[in-house]
């Protein structure tokens, strides 16, 4: 479906304006309400399971023709187990605390006045996406949990399984009597659609970008509406001196291997000059039928080691490739993360509680970790139910974005009678 600009500008007022509309409805529903209605959205994925896989199916042979690599296609491939997560992350979702009416904190003032900060729905949430389907669903449940409208824009190479998740999910909400406008999928995989919700001011209260570099490039270059962006995955893991060598490398082989196309996977392995054996971790991650690039001193550990490039340590390859480099102790670990990182996922293997605490304390990104697989970068792993992205600024969220995240707040001042002299 080609659209012009002002077509595309068109269908994005309409669907803005039912957006707007439902997410006046939205904010003052029931908790319980929401609640049975993503139950039944969960069971509709359940239910139409064969045809969201043929759907995905579909998808997954559009992108083998199309070269994409083996992480990206791991990243758009569902599975019967994964559909199943899926549902269950929505279900997940459900029986979350409802962040909507949450007092933050109050105080009464010496005259009297009692002030309240309550949270309250974002209002319109527009979400631009690539690749990953089960975008759609975390989206949707989040944003409706949270009393917020939705209007999602996928990817070109997920568009059958998104419209096979988004009819699922849709007709699970109906049937829980929300407002059929309140999650919306836009009909058009043109890009002018894109570029209509950008400059859809007053529709679409904040922008949600996951993707590619090019992706958040053009939001933040164009958007008229505020942007919670979601940047790269540049992800590392510093093995201490006191590291124990079986956690390394263990934890080094997950963080990497488990899954490559994910923003949690780790980009750079950092290995202090003075850790014992380094050689059995790169080994691993070579035995894997992991690419290892390092630089001279790194590649005497083993002939497999391909050179390093100065482009490799600020790059999120989201493959079976990981950079690797010698470092001489916490602080220069903390220097060359905070230099060539995303501000996204960092972690440190070490025994040594205070150089864990000084790496926790200094580097500066949304998440650290300590002794744990940068893999763990997941807002269902974090009790969160779903997450609508990785936020790697400073304003508003920070973190994997839930519920909370997709929330503002206003003050509530009530009084009886005071006036101001």
């Amino acid at each position: 479906m080609q659209t012009s600009d002002n077509t595309a500008q068109q269908l994005i007022a309409e669907m803005g304006q039912k957006a707007r509309a439902a997410s006046a409805l939205l904010a003052n529903v029931p908790v319980a309400r929401k609640a049975d209605a993503l139950n039944l959205a969960a069971a509709e994925l359940r239910a139409r399971a064969d045809e969201i896989l043929a759907a995905n199916q579909l998808d997954i042979q559009a992108g083998e023709q199309a070269g994409l690599s083996g992480a990206m296609l791991d990243r758009l491939r569902l599975t019967p187990e994964r559909l199943d997560g899926i549902a269950a992350a929505v279900d997940a979702v459900a029986v979350l605390r409802d962040p909507v009416g949450m007092v933050i904190d109050e105080a009464v003032r010496p005259n009297g006045l009692h002030l309240s900060r309550v949270r309250v729905p974002l209002g319109v949430i527009g979400i631009i996406y690539e690749s990953r389907p089960n975008v759609t669903a975390d989206a949707a449940a989040l944003c409706l949990k949270s009393g917020n409208a939705a209007i999602l824009r996928g990817g070109t190479e997920a568009v059958h399984s998104n419209r096979a998740i988004y009819a699922a999910l849709r007709a699970g909400l109906i049937k829980g009597g929300l407002p059929e406008d309140a999650i919306q999928l836009v009909p058009t995989q043109d890009r002018a659609a894109v570029g209509a919700m950008l400059a859809a001011h007053g529709l679409i209260d904040i922008i949600i970008p996951r993707g590619g570099k090019a992706l958040v490039a053009r939001v933040q270059e164009e958007a008229r509406v505020p942007v919670l962006a979601h940047l790269d995955g540049i992800c590392h893991t510093y093995i201490h001196p006191q590291a124990d060598p079986a956690k390394a490398r263990d934890i080094a082989l997950n963080a990497k291997m488990r899954r490559t196309g994910i923003c949690g996977s780790m980009e750079t392995l950092l290995i202090d000059r003075h850790f014992a054996d380094p050689t059995p971790v790169v080994a691993a991650l070579l035995d894997a039928g992991c690419e290892v690039r390092g630089t001279p001193e790194v590649r005497a550990l083993d002939a497999r080691i391909t050179p390093a490039r100065d482009e490799d340590w600020t790059t999120e390859y989201l493959d079976a490739i990981c950079s690797v480099a010698f470092v001489d102790g916490v602080e220069a670990a903390i220097a060359h993360i905070n230099t060539n990182g995303s501000h996204h996922t960092d972690a440190i293997v070490t025994e040594d509680a205070s150089a864990a605490e000084a790496f926790l304390n200094s580097v500066d990104s949304a998440i650290v970790m300590w002794n744990a697989s940068t893999q763990f970068a997941d807002g269902g792993e974090f009790g969160l139910g779903a997450e609508i992205g990785i936020a790697t600024g400073r304003l508003h969220a920070r973190g994997p974005v839930a519920l909370e995240g997709l929330t503002t707040y206003k003050w509530v001042v009530r009084g009886t009678g005071q006036t101001r002299p």
